[in-house]
């Protein structure tokens, strides 16, 4: 009996996997901007979208691609619009190889970072947000849920954005039903750190605990390095924040991490976290003494540890009241003027 072409598509895939490798890492990374995308989506936008997570690949070279998968059952081209990903697409992405999948998340991390270009003397440049995509019959309650998160300071900033169906919300496009919505993303500040000359590390993504409105502990950690998803998203999934109390009682868990600066640069690091707050940019919850554990962490020798909620911390909230939500953590960046308070959402 001859194969089926599902089943010639899943040879030609093994096949090219085990010859060209690197191929197939770039057909992953493909793969992941149109998932995302949710909708048709040309060469030029993907090979934009690609240079964000560290990957340069040409116009013409991404169309090279695409057309191999379409051969294989990868993704369908609907002409002059652009591609959308099939569900044979969307399985083979969710049963890529660990080992890709692992470097993802810090790589997005430190691609992300460099490209901040937030100025603290004007005010001026872009910053890194998260996107998420809330009900539109639910808004209203939304914003008045997350308000009391925002107002507790368990947030990077008041700082937001909002996008209607039909538009993007970062590289998240917004789907009939739904409202986007985008918060200030904590990588934001290795990128301040960066650009301030500040060496930095995202160790962890977890839980922190609050009591008597302070941090107390980390609960839960999960590593940027040893993790195929980002932490913040797996938490929220999970439903295991109670930051609704933490705001609104003074204990709960939050969403957080754990970053890492040389403790020589402790003096420059107070500049950089000041000049940030003057510009509505907050999240960091605690700073450590070198070499010192911070909340629980062991922290390493010549070192200073700071923990900084996560800045989906607000819509974690959502998560909790019973609303559900789409979050993407790192989905892009924007120009600082193009945000509002969220008072006046």
């Amino acid at each position: 009996m001859a194969a089926t072409k599902r089943e010639q598509a899943a040879e030609r895939t093994s096949a090219a996997a085990q010859l060209r490798p690197d191929i197939e890492r770039k057909v992953l990374a493909i793969l992941r901007v149109v998932a995302d995308d949710g909708g048709p989506v040309g060469a030029r936008i993907i090979a934009d979208k690609l240079r964000a997570h560290g990957i340069e690949l040409s116009e013409r070279a991404v169309r090279y691609h695409l057309k191999l998968m379409d051969d294989r059952g990868l993704t369908e081209s609907l002409g002059e619009q652009g591609r959308v990903i099939t569900d044979y697409g969307r399985q083979e992405l969710q049963s890529a190889r660990v080992s890709d999948k692992l470097g993802f998340v810090i790589s997005r991390v430190d691609s992300l970072a460099y490209r901040v270009t937030l100025d603290l003397r004007t005010g001026k440049g872009k910053i890194i947000l998260n996107a998420s995509l809330l009900p539109a019959d639910r808004f209203a309650d939304c914003i008045n849920i997350m308000r009391r998160v925002f107002e507790a300071g368990y947030c990077m900033s008041e700082l937001v954005a909002v996008a209607d169906a039909g538009e993007h919300i970062g590289d998240l496009r917004v789907p009939q039903g739904s409202v986007g919505f985008a918060t200030v993303c904590s990588v934001t500040l290795n990128g301040l750190l960066l650009k301030s000359g500040i060496p930095v590390e995202s160790r962890y993504g977890g839980l922190l605990e609050i009591r008597d409105r302070r941090p107390y502990r980390f609960t839960d950690l999960v590593g940027y390095h040893e993790s195929t998803l980002d932490p913040a998203e797996i938490f929220i999934a999970s439903k295991m924040t109670s930051i609704n109390t933490a705001a609104t009682e003074g204990a709960g868990k939050v969403l957080a991490s754990l970053r890492e600066v040389p403790a020589v640069c402790l003096a420059d690091l107070e500049r950089v976290l000041a000049g940030a707050r003057k510009h509505g940019l907050g999240g960091v919850l605690a700073v450590g003494k070198p070499g010192q554990p911070l909340l629980g962490v062991h922290i390493g020798i010549d070192r200073v540890g700071l923990a900084v909620v996560g800045g989906l911390a607000p819509v974690a909230a959502l998560e909790e009241s019973g609303i559900a939500t789409v979050n993407k953590a790192m989905t892009g960046l924007a120009e600082m003027r193009d945000l509002q308070l969220v008072a006046q959402t």
